[in-house]
């Protein structure tokens, strides 16, 4: 450039009239300032700070020449713009692109840079002498770097965003950016169209001072403009362009000609542009003057040493660190760039790392650096410390693993061990050793046995084929259990569990007598029916007790999938044999106890119906050949002894129940209640509660007054949660030391369980004309009820002469046709024998059954209705303690109906001394015990005209007074 200056003077000096060498001045300066870049000895790049912002001088700075050491290599270089046409010249082809991603030689950095574009980054702060792989994406940030490069200007700020949650390159205002960054410049550029790749190297602190808005950069070629003060002259200077520049020049010229102006969308661009912040003036940061002192040297060292030690433990440092010591420079000599140094190796959190960026004092800086290092050494000994023990484990387990592989060959080798599926072949022919195993049977497992073999171990088919081979060898192929045939010690286990039950007691010891005289076991399908809480349940644990079998209990109650029963095809997966064989691989006999709960309440779903599969199950002809979907090979269960529990039987399919040997379990007067609990129920309640007999004295006169008024329920469920109820709240007395003892009598009962949940026996004590009272038979066993007859209208209607009967009380059907066949009956007998008597003819009746929010339904109350409506047209009263049950038919035969043992004992607990029965049903009352039969005056009749004079006899009611 002082060259440029010598040639400009003298030109000057040499022509008087300097308007007509201009020209010429104009031409030796432009050829200078083209070769600008063959100069090796100065820069023409400072700025003259009076002039505009838009101008630029060349001048020569004396002040910078001292401190520019390294020569230059300057070129212009800048990115391919791909929106330009190509060249229709062919000789452009051999041209260098205007826009290229090369950058230029490397250049000295400027110690003064006014404005850099801003980018903002995330998470960690950049320190001086760093470099750093930053990528761009924002259309405005890439152009404008884009255009610096090609200006060589490849010099950027990089500042820490205080948001770490924004992931965007620009910032919208200065308050989102820490005010401290460094001054960064660009080594190697990568453009990707859509985004920018940049490899930075940081040299230096910087103070954001300001925004800068640059104004769009011109297209056209290169000025600048020469001051010469002595002579008062500015000339603009043109630099020479190449041939493809000045082609590229012409052809945006053109087209900004074409368009005319910027469009709206430019427009709208340009100040969206400006809402961002992509250039700022920056100020150099400097730091405070400092010492080489003690402290200064002690910090110095301790940073190195803990430097030293945290790459000993993570040699993933000592990169990072080559990169600093590559640079030239001795760090270690250096608290600057130590401080940076030590501050860049740790992974503290962005506030620390930027305090440590923005201290500008060197003994706090490296302070502050110290501080992080140390904490970054606990960090590294911990995960030292956590990555020992893992290898240590993992290394465990490996030798162990490949020690468990070395015995196994050896194993091998020397014949002790077989191969995987050697050894589940071997324990599957072992699990056969001591069975007898069908022969049909036996050739499944020999085919199944030999594809194992063929499978790998991995495959699905393998692992379906174990299970299929597990579940037929873990069957008991002729396996039983020896049966206990003595009467005796069955009679005895029996008696101690359940007190009654007589007739299965009779049933199990007949079982248990056929099998001694055959000399073997068999199989029979038993069902249990009756009432809740009379023992259906607990009376089969204790036969298979009393006959040494092994005992399995399932409920079916609710079931709806017949593959519980039947089991799953081996085609689904997680498929499973049903219950019955599950049954038989738990007992692992032949001969269990199979308890079916709850038979009378079987669903039917989607799935198929349960209690069609059970016909084959329970059928004595097919369960021999039962046949599971799963293990499809028939299975013999001839040997199995079913027993069925259900409350109702009518709700048992026909088919299933043929199949069944019904057992009536009836429920329990109050004599036999009286028996359970002292025997069963009280010695049961102290135990549980932890009483013993002194603690807890439960008087007979309790007990009778607790099954009379509280639980008269035919089962016993009901009083033993009444006794335990007593057991607890003793219990609870004793332990709170109110009390070291309690009676319980007759008097405290009310204290212990409440008040009386019956306190009467009967509606009427005696009965009114009209009145009748019935036996009826209930799911929960026996009970009595009253039928009601009374004039509905009294008044006589002319308008409808014959009579007629209007029923209540919620009754069935049945009970309706029963009720309509009484009133044919009483009209006829009243003609017969009272042919005066119209009043069934002539009144408007009304019948009910008290209590009706009750379902009733049935045709036993025939001989009732029609003994009330006797009443009610004779007006007289039936005798007293009377009861009465049986069917009627229309031409007054009396038919015989079911529960008479429910009914008796129905009739006993309410007081009844007289009950009518029909004649057929003679023999079930004479099977009766004879604790209940007693008290109780039976009569038998075929037709009404016994019930009648049975009812309404006035000589008989006369002896009956008198006695």
């Amino acid at each position: 450039m002082h060259t440029a200056n010598i040639l400009v003077r003298n030109t000057v000096l040499s022509n008087q009239k300097f308007k007509s060498t201009s020209g010429r001045l104009v031409r030796n300066f432009t050829r200078i300032a083209s070769h600008n870049n063959k100069l090796q000895n100065s820069r023409l790049l400072s700025s003259y700070s009076g002039l505009g912002s838009r101008s630029r001088v060349c001048c020569y700075n004396v002040g910078f020449l001292p401190r520019v050491i390294q020569p230059s290599n300057n070129r212009l270089y800048s990115t391919e713009n791909k929106n330009d046409p190509p060249e229709e010249d062919s000789e452009a082809k051999d041209e260098t692109p205007l826009f290229t991603s090369q950058l230029p030689a490397t250049v000295a950095v400027p110690e003064v840079w006014p404005q850099v574009p801003v980018i903002a980054i995330n998470r960690n702060p950049v320190f001086p002498r760093f470099i750093k792989l930053i990528e761009i994406s924002n259309p405005a940030l890439i152009d404008l770097i884009r255009r610096k490069v090609k200006l060589n200007q490849p010099y950027v700020g990089i500042f820490l965003r205080k948001k770490e949650d924004e992931k965007s390159d620009v910032v919208s205002s200065l308050d989102d950016l820490h005010q401290v960054g460094v001054f960064a410049q660009i080594h190697e550029m990568q453009d990707m169209d859509y985004k920018l790749r940049l490899v930075v190297m940081a040299h230096r602190r910087i103070r954001i001072t300001g925004q800068f808005i640059e104004d769009e950069i011109e297209t056209g070629p290169a000025e600048m403009k020469l001051k010469f003060p002595i002579f008062d002259v500015e000339i603009n200077v043109t630099r020479e362009e190449s041939d493809a520049e000045r082609r590229r020049r012409k052809h945006r010229t053109t087209r900004r000609q074409k368009n005319g102006s910027e469009s709206e969308e430019q427009v709208e661009k340009k100040k969206a542009i400006i809402d961002q912040v992509l250039m700022v003036k920056v100020e150099n940061v400097m730091h405070e003057k400092f010492q080489q002192n003690e402290e200064v040297k002690a910090l110095t060292q301790e940073v190195i040493k803990t430097i030293r030690d945290i790459i000993n433990l993570n040699p993933l440092y000592r990169e990072s660190l080559h990169h600093m010591l590559a640079q030239g420079q001795r760090v270690v000599d250096n608290p600057v760039y130590l401080s940076d140094l030590g501050a860049a190796l740790t992974g503290a959190e962005p506030a620390e790392l930027q305090a440590v960026l923005d201290e500008t004092d060197i003994p706090k800086r490296l302070m502050m650096s110290l501080s992080l290092l140390k904490k970054e050494y606990e960090l590294s000994k911990l995960q030292q410390k956590i990555g020992k023990e893992v290898e240590e484990k993992v290394k465990q387990q490996h030798r162990k693993y490949i020690l468990h592989e070395q015995l196994k060959v050896i194993k091998k080798e020397l014949g002790l061990e077989k191969d995987d599926k050697d050894a589940i072949g071997e324990k599957f022919r072992e699990r056969l050793a001591d069975k007898k195993v069908p022969e049909a049977v036996q050739t499944v497992i020999d085919e199944e046995l030999n594809k194992l073999n063929f499978l790998e171990s991995h495959s699905s088919e393998f692992n379906v084929t174990r299970c299929y081979l597990d579940w037929l060898t873990s069957l008991p192929w002729g396996l039983t259990s020896e049966e206990n045939l003595k009467l005796e010690e069955a009679q005895v286990i029996l008696d101690e569990d359940h007190y009654g039950m007589e007739d299965i007691k009779k049933r199990i010891l007949e079982f248990i007598a056929v099998s001694q005289l055959k000399g073997s076991t068999q199989g029979k399908i038993l069902c249990f029916h009756g009432p809740p809480g009379v023992g259906k349940t607990s009376i089969a644990r204790s036969i298979a007790r009393a006959l040494n079998r092994q005992y399995f209990r399932f409920s079916v109650g609710g079931m709806t999938d017949v593959a519980e029963i039947k089991g799953h095809r081996r085609t689904y997966v997680g498929a499973m044999p049903g219950k019955l064989v599950q049954c038989l691989k738990k007992t692992n006999t032949e001969n269990p106890l199979v308890l079916i709960d709850e038979v009378d309440k079987i669903g039917k779903g989607v799935h198929g119906d349960p209690a069609s599969a059970l016909l084959e199950l329970l059928d004595p002809e097919q369960n021999a050949n039962f046949l599971d979907h799963y293990l499809d090979v028939p299975v013999d269960l001839s040997r199995v002894l079913f027993i069925c529990t259900a409350n109702v039987v009518e709700h048992i399919p026909e088919p299933l129940r043929d199949r069944m040997e019904l057992i009536d379990m009836s429920g329990y007067v109050a004599e036999e209640k009286m028996a359970i609990a002292q025997q069963y129920l009280v010695p049961t309640a102290r135990k549980n509660s932890g009483l013993s007999e002194a603690q807890l004295d439960l008087k007979s006169d309790a007990l009778h007054a607790l099954i009379k008024s509280y639980c008269r329920e035919s089962g016993v469920r009901n009083l033993q949660k009444h006794i335990e109820k007593i057991a607890r709240k003793v219990a609870f007395k004793i332990v709170k030391q109110e009390v070291e003892q309690v009676c319980v009598h007759e008097g405290n009962l009310s204290e212990l369980v409440g008040k009386p949940t019956f306190k009467h026996d009967r509606m009427y004590d005696i009965t009114p004309p009209g009145v009748v009272m019935g036996l009826a038979w209930t799911a929960m066993g026996g009970s009595t009820l009253y039928i009601e007859t009374a004039l509905r209208n009294t008044v006589q209607d002319d308008k409808s002469p014959f009579g007629s009967m209007e029923l209540t009380g919620h009754l069935g059907d049945v009970m309706k046709e029963s009720a309509r066949i009484a009133l044919t009956v009483a009209r006829n007998y009243l003609a017969k024998h009272h042919p005066t008597n119209t009043f069934l003819n002539t009144s408007h009746l009304h019948l009910h059954v008290p209590e009706g929010a009750t379902p009733k339904d049935g045709p036993s109350a025939g001989c009732t209705i029609t003994t009330a409506l006797m009443s009610l047209a004779l007006g007289k009263s039936v005798r007293p303690q009377l009861a009465m049950t049986g069917e009627i038919s229309l031409t007054g035969r009396i038919l015989p109906v079911g529960g008479i043992k429910e009914k008796i004992i129905a009739a006993k607990r309410v007081g009844v001394n007289c009950v009518i029965l029909p004649e057929d049903n003679r023999r079930d009352f004479d099977d009766l015990p004879s604790f209940i039969r007693e008290g109780i005056d039976v009569h038998f009749v075929n037709e009404y005209e016994e019930v009648f004079k049975i009812a309404f006899d006035q000589q008989q009611r006369r002896m009956e007074e008198l006695c």
